[in-house]
């Protein structure tokens, strides 16, 4: 791998700004690049022309390369090819560690759900179960209030339908979409129930009780999270390890190929159910939330075995380990 230096984007560097004949790309004293060789390196950021406080390290070997300001006011980066490939190394284990302590924490999250009234922990539980179940983005009150969409922590009432132990969510999500997924879970149902019961339509889904009913947060939640698995993990470790599981229970069920072409159409087709299992396009899916080692492991001829109702994560990690 290049060997990186870290970028200060708080410094110096270079700058775009538009003219008549197409983006002009200054340096640090506010004169025209005119090297090709960097102007080349800039050109292939493929920085968005919406984007405005551009800032351009003057490094090639800098791990971000870009940043600026996209049309919804928020930061936005453009970082080393280098870089990009280690954080997903480190990313993609990191899931896979999280499958290794899914067992115990499940066992520890069901104690949890089963308790009496609307306690703290037992609705943090719910919401560890949904994540786990359902992947379901975690959601937060920025998003919610600059784009209306709604993830875990922001639902309503109104938009969890049970129907004895099986839930139905249906809510506006990121980009738009309408999100709807179906989770089997007595223990989650009940609670959901209970809470419903006492909560209007327009409560929020997720609230415990003391007295007064809480709204959970979204740091509440990671923080459960890294206490019943014991690691550092978050609500989107989770969306990385079902990604991946999905993509790999879908080459299994598609079976192996001697051809590459058919190999090829397969992997697309797992990629899109992958997709469509976690609300992304395709190409999200495939280059954030699936483990190129499954796609490795397919084109040698193996694919996970989940085989007599076997639990996923186990028989992921020997399909990575193998």
């Amino acid at each position: 791998m290049t060997r990186l230096r870290r970028s200060d984007p708080s410094g110096p560097g270079y700058h775009r700004r538009a003219s008549k004949k197409g983006p002009v790309y200054e340096d640090e004293a506010g004169n025209p690049i005119v090297d090709e060789r960097e102007l080349e390196r800039i050109r292939s950021l493929v920085i968005p022309p919406a984007w405005e406080d551009v800032w351009i390290s003057p490094d090639a070997r800098g791990h971000i390369q870009a940043v600026g300001t996209d049309q919804a006011g928020r930061r936005q980066y453009r970082y080393h090819d280098s870089w990009r490939l280690h954080q997903d190394r480190v990313k993609f284990e990191r899931a896979a560690q999280l499958a290794e302590t899914l067992p115990s924490a499940r066992r520890k999250v069901t104690m949890d759900l089963r308790q009496e009234g609307f306690g703290r922990d037992r609705v943090l539980a719910a919401a560890f179960r949904i994540i786990d179940l359902g992947s379901v983005r975690i959601g937060s009150e920025e998003y919610l209030h600059a784009n209306g969409s709604r993830g875990l922590t922001t639902l309503l009432c109104r938009h969890a339908r049970v129907d004895g132990d099986e839930i139905t969510l249906t809510f506006p999500a990121k980009s738009a979409q309408k999100w709807t997924s179906t989770i089997v879970d007595a223990d989650l149902a009940e609670l959901l129930t209970q809470i419903q019961s006492l909560r209007g339509q327009r409560s929020r889904l997720l609230s415990w009780k003391d007295g007064t009913w809480h709204t959970l947060r979204p740091a509440s939640l990671n923080e459960y999270i890294r206490r019943q698995t014991g690691g550092e993990f978050t609500a989107k470790d989770f969306r990385t390890l079902h990604g991946t599981i999905v993509a790999a229970e879908a080459l299994a069920a598609l079976g192996t190929s001697d051809t590459e072409s058919r190999r090829k159409k397969r992997v697309t087709a797992a990629v899109n159910e992958a997709a469509a299992a976690l609300g992304n396009t395709p190409a999200i899916a495939r280059n954030s939330y699936i483990d190129p080692r499954v796609f490795d492991r397919y084109r040698q001829g193996e694919v996970i075995d989940t085989a007599g109702g076997r639990v996923p994560e186990p028989a992921l990690l020997e399909l990575l380990a193998s």
